[in-house]
């Protein structure tokens, strides 16, 4: 099967492509920005274009019938390589169908991490924790990976572990063996117009798998009247855990009391507190500064008590995200900040946003945070720089936080003030 990716460097894309060429299919893609992902694909002379107008597509479908067209939920009905790809009648799809696809082919079973929060860190733990102990596992994570490529398919494997993410309702359309939900807070209201919304999909999430873990304080009682799910309390977090961050003890926590439910029962303490982490989740980028892709309230407080752990001193960068989201969330800002002494705060990235929705300005976002005397209204420039430069010469830690353009700027700071 030959199958095209419209979108091949994003988070859930690119992974699924990786997926379905350890499979035995034929791939190709494109994408008009380079990343992470593109750059780890090409390595594996996979071709992609950067240029989506679909004269590429037409050409290559030409020579060598294309037999899927894959897409992300963000790509617009529009859009020339979706429109050319219907105009030569090749099967359209997004990637949630071709995953499902391939994990039926293969008789896998799906061992699904899901939340608002955490699931990237989750599925991540849980694909190192099953390599250390020589488990064959077939995996997709919607990150770069520094143990192994963003997703993976492992001939002979019998599970398959899935950032299962709600964007799109994604996580709706397969029937896990076993769910970790790591939290629940309202999130993509472009897809739940309401809170209820979204607690209504993760209860039919849980609902559709075989088994479900979760915990005692992410609105268990929700859950109240299903049988297949195991509640987790506060007090069940393991203490012989020693990573950093109170958030990734839990997430521990929830990966080995899914292996035990799995039936692997032997010890993970160990391996799981040697866990390297994952890209762009409080990755470490130089002595003292770190990058992360939070951007939401309660994201934001649980890494910033993270980097408490690890310094007194913390300044954070801060980039918020979608500014549909922003007035969804405004008002959420509290005191998620007061473990930095200083955030300098940037204008929100844009990104599938409501045209008749006002730009929310930095200065109306912060209003209800308690310690708002220590926000700096900022820009990216030099300045933002030359600052980052001197917390760090002060021994500072410097946490850049944001899901958009905020990582890209300063590994290519950090590039240059190498050159």
């Amino acid at each position: 099967m030959n199958i095209y990716f419209s979108g091949i460097g994003g988070v859930g894309i690119g992974p699924l492509a990786e997926i379905a060429l350890d499979a035995g299919y034929d791939i190709v893609g494109s994408d008009p920005v380079e990343s992470l992902i593109t750059k780890e694909l090409r390595k594996k002379n996979i071709t992609i274009c950067n240029n989506q107008d679909g004269e590429f597509l037409k050409g290559y479908h030409a020579q060598k019938p294309l037999d899927w067209f894959i897409y992300t939920a963000a790509l617009p009905s529009d859009h020339p390589e979706l429109v050319m790809a219907r105009e030569l009648g090749i099967k359209t799809g997004k990637r949630d169908e071709l995953l499902a696809y391939i994990i039926e082919r293969k008789n896998l079973k799906l061992i699904a991490c899901a939340g608002t929060h955490g699931k990237t860190t989750t599925s991540g733990m849980l694909v190192w924790t099953m390599q250390q102990l020589g488990i064959p596992v077939s995996y997709s994570v919607g990150t770069t990976l520094s143990f192994g490529p963003s997703g993976k398919f492992v001939p002979g494997s019998e599970y398959f572990v899935y950032e299962c993410d709600e964007f799109d309702r994604n996580f709706l359309h397969y029937k896990p063996y076993l769910s970790l939900i790591s939290s629940i807070d309202y999130d993509h209201p472009d897809t739940y117009p309401t809170k209820n919304d979204y607690l209504a999909a993760f209860y039919q999430f849980a609902k559709n798998s075989n088994h479900t873990i979760s915990w005692d304080d992410q609105h268990a009682e929700l859950f109240n009247d299903l049988q297949n799910i195991h509640i987790l309390s506060t007090t069940d977090v393991n203490p012989q855990l020693t990573l950093a961050g109170i958030h990734n003890r839990r997430n521990a926590t929830l990966v080995q009391t899914g292996l035990k439910q799995t039936g692997f029962n032997q010890s993970t303490d160990e391996i799981i507190n040697q866990f390297p982490g994952t890209d762009r989740r409080f990755e470490k980028l130089a002595n003292n500064l770190y990058s992360d892709y939070g951007h939401h309230p309660v994201e934001i407080a649980a890494t910033l008590q993270l980097a408490r752990e690890l310094s007194d001193h913390v300044v954070l960068i801060y980039q918020p995200h979608q500014n549909i989201r922003q007035h969804e969330i405004k008002d959420q800002y509290t005191n998620q900040f007061k473990s930095a002494e200083a955030i300098y705060w940037l204008p929100t990235y844009l990104s599938r946003e409501d045209p008749n929705l006002a730009i929310l300005k930095p200065i109306e976002l912060i209003q209800n945070i308690t310690n708002k005397n220590d926000i700096i209204i900022a820009d990216f420039n030099q300045d933002l720089w030359n600052i980052i430069q001197q917390s760090l010469n002060e021994n500072k830690l410097v946490l850049c936080m944001g899901a958009g353009e905020i990582d890209g700027w300063i590994r290519n700071k950090l590039n240059e003030s190498i050159e």
